[in-house]
């Protein structure tokens, strides 16, 4: 007779987690609301620095990815993994560090980034001590989920494992990959890489962030979530296995398609292009396994909220990686880029794959952590359609913008002149769209608030199990029987699961990667591209604290209708001393690449004040403190041996007489208003003239 080990699943670090996505849900899309208000009432910054749009932007993709999302995976990953494999957690010490150092990261973050402390990397932007702190605690998890793999009481690794193995696995290297970084002090740092090589690496990690931290760990938890909520198995064995190593192979390759008609190469591009639309194969396999998995239970799916946040949920991410590979294409691409599109694209998998998908797993773990039923079920489905609206109201308007953006920036009348030659034409015609985007924002808002409310009452009337019983045999090794399919055999081994794993994500990166960092004739010089200045650099890293590549690009693509508008298009060269590379994602304002001399000084004076006393109708918020704090060159000395010591051409002690250099090449500039010129609108705003 078998021996039967009698244990009990820790549901306290699940209790944590779970607290902490519902609390920080609300924050991230509160952040994320009053970014959408700003872009209608640009006055809601209230002139404080630490409030404008440039500087919560990443809090709010921050707080949205890694507060809310994260800690959803963790509380369904520790929950689902104990289960899977009938073992507790590894370690409670491990299990507590890693939620309270996450917290703590998320906390930092939170300080941080409206302080403008930030290294300007999309989804990276959290400075070197806090990178340190997350590969702390990222290991720590680690080491208990594999720990507590292997010392298993079920043989058999179910599929959502394999999915919580190569997210592991993937975002270590990524994370690594993409802060390899030398400090100038404790909250300043530059990269190893640089200008398109910083892009192609920055693009390598933010894509696959999407992948390995947005999408495979929810497919785990659906693997899991899904048949235990519809109390079906999964449709297809088969099928998960073609889809895990199909989509963590063809998506690490995919980073180059956010770089269509850039300064990248051609062959990168096309790689990206490539890989992209093969992507539609793994990723609609995973999504069809999914509903399908639901055949047969639809009256259920009907009833149970739970079941229709997840089948919306699974809709969206089957709709996001359709539109994913269709932006891919290059002739859409070229629609799409710098337009508010892309951003529709990217909420729909943010508020419905994992939004809605995170919503039915708590609507679904909470009554059983607490041994009750959900306090109301009305409650839930209210949840739901005010949830489902506020998705389209917030999506349908941006796809809108951003056509209209497009195809008023490419428009030329019939003699050859842009039709709308000034950008403003197009910020004021898409107002009424961002005020929409507002509305399914609030809707979404409110459909979290009722599901926090439905969600604390539920705890209200049940009582937490903090330690679970359970049982199960003794594990029993089970040697490869002549015959046995290879999966069976891999699915019992879980360091070659990992070692597998890596070795296929590091493919790509390696491949994409390698030929931009040895293969100088891949990033052309230019002779008359020299090193910046003191001041220019003080300049750029002040850029990158205001957050202002969050709304202008700096590269300007070999179209008609931009060379026109900017001038000559970018070429790689012009980039090789840039860290971080500052191309940007989106233009709520125009690409500003060759702006410098096309303005005078006090334009761009009156401009930073008061924006729409010289571009009326303009949405960018004023900047007041730039006028009036005096510029920290403190470490002015350290940033230009930091740069010397990352390859930048400054001779060497060059450091010792920058400040100089500074000082001197500031004196050329107006000093003061009184001699900028000021608009009589800009000197009524200041008080100076009735």
């Amino acid at each position: 007779m078998a021996q039967v080990d009698k244990f009990s699943y820790d549901n306290g670090i699940v209790r944590l987690f779970t607290y902490a996505t519902i609390i920080f849900g609300l924050i991230g899309i509160l952040v994320g609301l009053t970014l959408a208000l700003q872009l209608v009432f640009p006055q809601l910054n209230f002139g404080i620095a630490e409030v404008t749009y440039g500087r919560i932007r990443p809090l709010h993709t921050n707080a949205a990815i890694f507060a809310f999302v994260g800690n959803g995976i963790f509380a369904g990953v520790y929950y689902s993994l104990q289960r899977l494999l009938k073992a507790p957690m590894y370690s409670k010490f491990l299990s507590q560090f890693h939620f309270w150092g996450w917290q703590a990261i998320i906390l930092a973050a939170a300080i941080t980034l409206p302080m403008g402390i930030t290294s300007a990397k999309e989804y990276a932007e959290l400075e070197w001590p806090i990178d340190l702190a997350i590969a702390v605690v990222w290991v720590a998890f680690g080491i208990n989920m594999f720990g507590t793999i292997l010392k298993r009481r079920e043989n058999h690794l179910y599929v959502a494992i394999w999915f919580y193995i190569a997210t592991w696995v993937t975002i270590t290297m990524l994370h690594i990959g993409n802060n390899l970084e030398l400090p100038v002090n404790m909250w300043k740092s530059y990269g190893v890489f640089a200008g398109v090589q910083d892009a192609l690496v920055q693009w390598w990690y933010g894509h696959n962030a999407v992948a390995f931290f947005l999408t495979t760990p929810y497919l785990g938890l659906m693997y899991y979530f899904l048949p235990k909520a519809a109390n079906r198995p999964v449709y297809s064995y088969r099928l998960s296995i073609i889809h895990f190593w199909a989509l963590i192979f063809i998506y690490i390759w995919a980073g180059p398609h956010h770089l269509l008609y850039t300064s990248l190469p051609d062959w990168a591009q096309s790689l990206g292009t490539v890989f992209s639309v093969m992507l539609i194969a793994p990723s609609w396999g995973g999504m069809l396994n999914g509903l399908l998995t639901l055949r047969g239970a639809w009256d259920r799916v009907r009833q149970d909220p739970v079941l229709k946040f997840m089948v919306v949920a699974i809709t969206a991410y089957g709709m996001a990686t359709f539109e994913g590979p269709m932006l891919s294409i290059k002739s859409v691409n070229a629609i799409s880029h710098y337009t508010d599109w892309t951003i529709g694209h990217v909420h729909i998998g943010t508020l419905g794959w994992n939004g809605f998908f995170t919503f039915g797993l708590l609507y679904w773990l909470i009554p059983k952590m607490w041994n009750t039923n959900l306090y109301s079920q009305k409650l839930a489905n209210v949840h739901f359609w005010i949830g489902t609206l506020g998705i389209l109201f917030y999506a349908v308007p941006l796809y809108w913008a951003g056509w209209t953006q497009s195809l008023m920036w490419k428009q030329f009348t019939a003699d050859g002149f842009l039709q709308y030659g000034n950008f403003l034409e197009t910020v004021t015609q898409i107002k009424p769209m961002y005020a929409m985007r507002s509305v399914g924002g609030t809707l979404y808002v409110v459909g979290y608030l009722v599901m926090m409310y439905n969600l604390f009452k539920t705890i209200g009337i049940g009582k937490f199990v903090a330690y679970e019983d359970a049982e199960a045999p003794a594990r029993v090794v089970h040697v490869a029987h002549k015959g046995e399919h290879w999966h069976k055999w891999l699915e019992r081994s879980p360091v070659q699961m990992l070692v597998i794993s890596l070795v296929l994500v590091a493919i790509g990166g390696i491949i994409e990667i390698m030929p931009m960092v040895f293969v100088d004739k891949n990033v052309p010089k230019i002779e008359s591209v020299k090193p910046y200045t003191p001041l220019e650099l003080e300049g750029r890293d002040l850029y990158i604290r205001e957050g202002c590549l969050g709304c202008h690009s700096q590269m300007i693509r070999p179209f008609r209708s931009e060379t026109e508008r900017y001038g000559e298009y970018s070429k790689s060269g012009e980039f090789i001393y840039d860290r971080p590379f500052l191309w940007g994602s989106k233009r709520t304002g125009p690409d500003l690449h060759r702006e410098g001399g096309k303005y005078s000084d006090s334009w761009h004076y009156n401009h930073m004040y008061d924006p729409e006393s010289m571009s009326p109708g303009s949405i960018m918020p004023p900047y007041p403190w730039l006028h009036k704090r005096d510029l920290n060159t403190k470490y002015t000395a350290a940033k230009i041996k930091t740069l010397r010591t990352l390859g930048t051409p400054y001779e060497e002690g060059y450091e010792q007489i920058a400040l100089d250099d500074l000082r001197a090449q500031a004196k050329k500039l107006p000093p003061t208003w009184l001699k900028t010129g000021l608009s009589r609108r800009a000197l009524k705003t200041r008080g100076l003239l009735q």
